[in-house]
C-alpha cells in the first residue's frame, strides 16, 4: 500500500462545512484586532452522492447553561433558553453584564443543557419567593444576589456548588415542583427554534453528579424526539440518585414509555478525581457484563475539551507526546479537593480507550468505547468559542471585567482556578446526511463526530483493508464508505498479511488559521494486558523534516504580542493522506484517532490584553495551538 500525502484546498473532498462566515463583531468599545488569514481557494462542487453518504460537517455545542441553571443564576446570569438560541443563530443579544454580544457566524445545531438539580429555583430565589426566604441559607444567598457585589455573588455561587457536592443543599431547593414550569419552557424553546434543514435544536438537560464531595461525573442528556415525548417525564436529578446505572435505567424506562431515544455525554473527567473511568461500579462493587453493555449503549461520546480544560491526555501519562500539555485543569475536583494517588489514569480519554479494550476480554463488551465530543459548558447562555469574542464561563468573567484573568472562577478549601485558566472551547463537528434532529442525533450515536477547541476545522477518518491505489481517484468519500468504515466504526479481523490503512483528511477553518500537522494516535493492549500508545506525524506543512529524535521542528509563530494579529504565511490549508500502520500486530486490539493542530494563534487572554489595555502576569499564556480530534476507529482481532 503506497502512502499518499497531498495538500488540499479547503473542501476538496470533505464537502461543504457549515455556513459562510459573517464579519466579526467586537466585544468592547475598542475593536479587537483580528487575524488576517489567507483568502481560501474556491471550493469545487461535490460530485453526485449517494443519499446515505454524509457530505457535510455540521457544527454545534452540546453543553450550554443559561441563567436558569442555579449556579449560573447565582453568579448573575439573566439569560434564558430563548437568548441562548438567538445568540447561536447569530443574532445580537445583550450579555449578562450589558455588553452587545454576537457571533461572527451561527451554529448549525444547538442545545440548552441547564442543570436538572435546582431547575426553576434560581429565578424564584432572585425574585424573593417567600417560601424560599424562610430558609436561612437561601435568605443569605438572596441577599448576596441582590447586593450588587460581584464578589459576594460569586462566593454564594461557590457555596452552592459545595453544598450540592456534599449533599447539604437546603430542602426547599430540592423540591421538584419548581422544575415543572422551567422544564416545559425549556422544551418549548427547543421546539420553537427548530427549523429542519436550517437550524437544529435538541431537547436536553444536564444530570449533575458531584460524587464524594465534588467528583465531576456529570452527563448531558440528549433527546432525539419531540416535545410530546420529552414532556411525559421530568428530568432526573441527583437528589434521586447519583449512580450512573440508575441513570441508564431511567433512560431505558423513558425510551420504553415514549418510543423516543436518548443518549448521555459524560463531561470532562479531568475533574472527577479518578472516578470517570474507575474500574468498578459506582458503589464499588465489581463491574459486570450487563454494566458494560448499558454504559456502551447509552454513552457514545465523551467530552474531550471544554472551558474547564481538556481530558484528552495528561503529560505525566504520555511523556513522549509533545502536545499533551495543554489546557490542564489537574489540581483537584470541582471543589478543589486534591486528587488521590493514581487518579489521573482514570480521568483521560486516551487512557480510557486503552482500558476499555483490556476490559473487553473480561466483560465481553468494551465499556469505554467513546467518540469525540466538545462543548463549552458556558454558564452565560452564550456559546462563545472565538478567542477575540470570548465571554467567559460566568457573568463575572465576561469581558467587562478588565481583570477577569485574576478573578476566581472556582474556589475550594485549599486552591482556586483563576479566570485566565479558562479555555475558549469547544465545539463538536458531526458528519450527517442533513441538518435535522434525526440525522445529527444518529450521527452522534454512531460516533461519526470530531471535537475542536473552537475553530471549525473539518476532519475525516476512514479505515479499511481495501484502500487500493485508486482510492484517491474520483469520488474519494464514497469509495471510503464503500470499502471501509468511518470514524466511530469497527474493523474486524485483518486479512492474512494485511495491515489496516487509514484515509485521513483535514481542512482549516475558512475563517481561521492554517494547519501545522495531522497526527495519528494509536493505542493498543498487548497479550499480557499491558497498555501502550504511540503518536505518528502523518502530514505536515512547510517542508520540515524530522530530527534525529523523529520529532518535527516547530512550525513557527507569527503572532504579534502587541497587536494580537497573526498571518497565515506558515502552515497549510489542509492535508489528505493514506497511512498504513507500520507496527500492526493482527493479534492485538487497537484503536486509532486523528489529532489536527493549527499554527500558533492569539489566545483570548492576548486579545484582552490588547483590547482592554491591561497587563496580565507572566503566568498567563497569550498564544496557543488550537486543535481537533476525530472519534476513533477500533480494530478487534
Amino acid at each position: 500500500m503506497r502512502s499518499i500525502v497531498v495538500s488540499v484546498t479547503l473542501a476538496l473532498v470533505l464537502g461543504a462545512c457549515s455556513q459562510e462566515p459573517e464579519s466579526p463583531s467586537p466585544v468592547a468599545e475598542t475593536p479587537v484586532p483580528e487575524a488576517t488569514p489567507a483568502a481560501p481557494e474556491p471550493t469545487p462542487p461535490p460530485g453526485p452522492a449517494k443519499p446515505d453518504v454524509p457530505r457535510q460537517a455540521f457544527y454545534g455545542d452540546t453543553h450550554v447553561h443559561t441563567g436558569w441553571s442555579a449556579d449560573a443564576g447565582m453568579d448573575g446570569a439573566i439569560t434564558g433558553p430563548v437568548d441562548a438560541y438567538r445568540y447561536a443563530l447569530g443574532e445580537e443579544i445583550t450579555s449578562n453584564s450589558g455588553l452587545p454580544a454576537k457571533l461572527s457566524r451561527p451554529y448549525d445545531w444547538f442545545m440548552v443543557t441547564d442543570h436538572s438539580d435546582g431547575m426553576g429555583t434560581i429565578n424564584e430565589l432572585i425574585a424573593g419567593n417567600p417560601e424560599m426566604l424562610e430558609d436561612e441559607t437561601m435568605k443569605r444567598w438572596y441577599d448576596a444576589l441582590n447586593s450588587g457585589d460581584e464578589k459576594r455573588a460569586a462566593d454564594a455561587k461557590s457555596e452552592l456548588v459545595v453544598a450540592q457536592s456534599t449533599g447539604k443543599l437546603p430542602p426547599t431547593i430540592m423540591d421538584p415542583k419548581w422544575m415543572v414550569s422551567a422544564w416545559e419552557k425549556t422544551v418549548q424553546a427547543a421546539e420553537d427554534f427548530y427549523k429542519p434543514g436550517e437550524f437544529t435544536t435538541f431537547i436536553a438537560y444536564e444530570w449533575t453528579v458531584n460524587a464524594n464531595g465534588g467528583d465531576n461525573l456529570h452527563r448531558n442528556m440528549i433527546f432525539r424526539g419531540t416535545a410530546d415525548q420529552a414532556l411525559q417525564i421530568l428530568p432526573l436529578t441527583t437528589f434521586e440518585t447519583e449512580d450512573p446505572e440508575k441513570l441508564w435505567e431511567w433512560m431505558a424506562n423513558y425510551e420504553a414509555k415514549t418510543g423516543d431515544r436518548v443518549h448521555a455525554i459524560p463531561h470532562n473527567g479531568n475533574m472527577s478525581n479518578g472516578r470517570m473511568f474507575e474500574e468498578s461500579r459506582f458503589d464499588g462493587s465489581p463491574m459486570t457484563s450487563g454494566w458494560a453493555e448499558q454504559r456502551q449503549k447509552y454513552e457514545r461520546l465523551y467530552e474531550v475539551t471544554q472551558i474547564k480544560g481538556q481530558s484528552e491526555q495528561h503529560p505525566l501519562l504520555a511523556p513522549d507526546d509533545e502536545f499533551a500539555s495543554w489546557d490542564l485543569w489537574d489540581r483537584g475536583n470541582l471543589i478543589l479537593a486534591p486528587k488521590p494517588d493514581g487518579a489521573l489514569q482514570h480521568e483521560y480519554w486516551r487512557e480510557s480507550l486503552k482500558a476499555g479494550m483490556r476490559l473487553q476480554d473480561e466483560l465481553g463488551t468494551n465499556p469505554f468505547k467513546y467518540g469525540a465530543n466538545g462543548g463549552t459548558d458556558t454558564h452565560t447562555g452564550m456559546s462563545s468559542t472565538e478567542e477575540g469574542n470570548f465571554f467567559g464561563k460566568f457573568k463575572t468573567l465576561e469581558p467587562s471585567n478588565v481583570e477577569r484573568w485574576d478573578f476566581p472562577l472556582l474556589s475550594g478549601p485549599t486552591d482556586q482556578y483563576m479566570g485566565w485558566e479558562q479555555a475558549a472551547a469547544a465545539v463538536t463537528g458531526v458528519w450527517a446526511t442533513e441538518n435535522t434532529r434525526e440525522a445529527i442525533w444518529e450521527a452522534m450515536y454512531r460516533r461519526e463526530t470530531f471535537a475542536t477547541t473552537g475553530p471549525r476545522m473539518a476532519v475525516r477518518l476512514f479505515g479499511g483493508f481495501d484502500f487500493g491505489d485508486d482510492l484517491m481517484d474520483g469520488d474519494v468519500v464514497a469509495k471510503a464508505y464503500d470499502r471501509g468504515v468511518p470514524m466511530g466504526g469497527d474493523l474486524a479481523a485483518a486479512p492474512a498479511g494485511q495491515a489496516p490503512a487509514f484515509l485521513v483528511q483535514a481542512t482549516k477553518d475558512p475563517q481561521g488559521a492554517n494547519l501545522d500537522r495531522v497526527q495519528m494516535i494509536k493505542v493498543w493492549v498487548d497479550a499480557e494486558g499491558g497498555q501502550h500508545e504511540k503518536v505518528y506525524d502523518l502530514a505536515w506543512s512547510d517542508d520540515r523534516q524530522p530530527g534525529p529524535d523523529g520529532k518535527l521542528p516547530p512550525v513557527g509563530n507569527t503572532v504579534n504580542l502587541e497587536t494580537a494579529e497573526y498571518t497565515n504565511s506558515i502552515g497549510d490549508t489542509g492535508f489528505s493522506t493514506v497511512w498504513t500502520d507500520p507496527d500492526f500486530d493482527p493479534s492485538l486490539k487497537a484503536s486509532y484517532y486523528v489529532r489536527v493542530l493549527e499554527i500558533p494563534t492569539p489566545r483570548w487572554t492576548l486579545y484582552d490584553k490588547v483590547n482592554l489595555g491591561a497587563q496580565p502576569s507572566d503566568e498567563v499564556p497569550l498564544v496557543h495551538q488550537e486543535r481537533a480530534f476525530s472519534s476513533p476507529i477500533w480494530y478487534t482481532p
